[in-house]
């Protein structure tokens, strides 16, 4: 199995009127529910891959389909409408989607806290804030350019206080079955600002099933430090998916931090890989720009996720990781940049090499 729609696109020329037969983006408004007035931009890569990109939020990642299957956990509230002011604790799950990616951050990723700084919310303001949108890129058959990407700028600011900007560019190319994420977070104050960020990739059913592998390679300790954590501890196979768990009804879950093991020049690749599907998605960064991985496991009845989540930081909050000196400050001016690449495999040789990254 691979992109099977490669072929039809390199014979096209002459044999179509309008790119959009083969893919490009659509952007529209959601018009009921929840989400109503809600702006998207759907993505149809062509080669099997479809995401819906929510402008309004962040420019995060709801729904994403391969053929058939869905490979994104969505929660049962689905795309909600932002509210800027539910950043008091924890009110943010109130909106959260789920979806194939939600940014947590930019100056805040970790449970709710107050101290001579402020006060803050779960996970910080940034997927309640509303892109403004600067491009969207199609692909241009006649001139052989298959790229296409959409790029916006959310702003998380407040007078007197932290200025921070991100820059997002989200693309893909006709006929193949990735994604990239482009970042650039920008200090627009004139004082140091505080920054955290952790992207949030919630993947679910029918990727995530019974025994789908949970690929990532690094030194891990349980988030409540626990060695008899029920999940994470050293007897049980954590990285197989289980069945639903009673234990993981409500509020019930169990996370890992993880130090990615990455290559010389900072890459790395985790990911989740279904055999019995022939499906697997591979989540390629960079640990020079984030050296924490996450993985969050919610294995509730009709809540069955698994979240693979690359990060500045540990979700421990600003005036933890403050208090450990490993709270990043972006001086005046500063720029960071961050990358990451999701890729759908099928092919039955790259299915294995994902799956190898898991052996010792």
């Amino acid at each position: 199995m691979g992109n099977t729609l490669n072929p039809l696109i390199h014979h096209s020329k002459n044999k179509i009127s309008n790119p959009a037969q083969l893919g490009g983006i659509e952007t529209s408004v959601l018009d009921n529910g929840l989400g109503k007035g809600v702006r998207i931009a759907w993505v149809n890569t062509g080669g099997g891959l479809r995401y819906k990109i929510v402008l309004d939020r962040g420019m995060d990642i709801a729904d994403a389909f391969f053929n058939a299957n869905s490979l994104a956990w969505i929660s049962h509230a689905g795309v909600v409408q932002p509210q800027p002011f539910s950043n008091q604790g924890i009110d943010w799950l109130r909106t959260f989607a789920g979806g194939l990616l939600t940014t947590c951050g930019l100056s805040h990723t970790g449970g709710p806290e107050s101290d001579q700084y402020g006060t803050r919310g779960l996970h910080g303001n940034y997927s309640n804030i509303a892109a403004e949108l600067i491009s969207v890129k199609q692909p241009d058959l006649r001139n052989g350019d298959l790229h296409m990407g959409v790029t916006g700028v959310v702003r998380e600011m407040t007078t007197f206080g932290p200025q921070l900007e991100l820059k997002r560019t989200i693309s893909s190319v006709l006929g193949e079955s990735y994604l990239k994420i482009h970042d650039e977070i920008t200090n627009l104050g004139n004082t140091p600002a505080p920054h955290m960020l952790l992207y949030h990739i919630n993947c679910g059913y029918p990727l995530i099933d019974q025994g789908t592998d949970i690929i990532w390679k690094g030194q891990w300790e349980s988030m409540d430090k626990n060695p008899s954590n029920r999940i994470f501890n050293g007897t049980n196979n954590f990285k197989k998916c289980p069945e639903p768990m009673e234990a993981h009804a409500g509020f019930g879950e169990d996370v890992a931090f993880i130090t990615p093991q990455a290559e010389e020049n900072g890459t790395t690749i985790c990911g989740f890989v279904n055999e019995k599907l022939g499906l697997g998605l591979s989540i390629k960064f960079n640990t020079l720009q984030l050296p924490w991985l996450i993985n969050w496991q919610h294995w509730g009845k009709g809540e069955y996720v698994t979240a693979l989540e690359p990060a500045t930081n540990p979700p421990i909050g600003q005036a933890k990781a403050r208090n450990e000196g490993t709270l990043i400050e972006l001086a005046p001016g500063e720029k960071r940049n961050y990358d990451l690449e999701l890729k759908v495999i099928t092919k039955e040789d790259e299915l294995e090499n994902l799956i190898n990254i898991n052996k010792p």
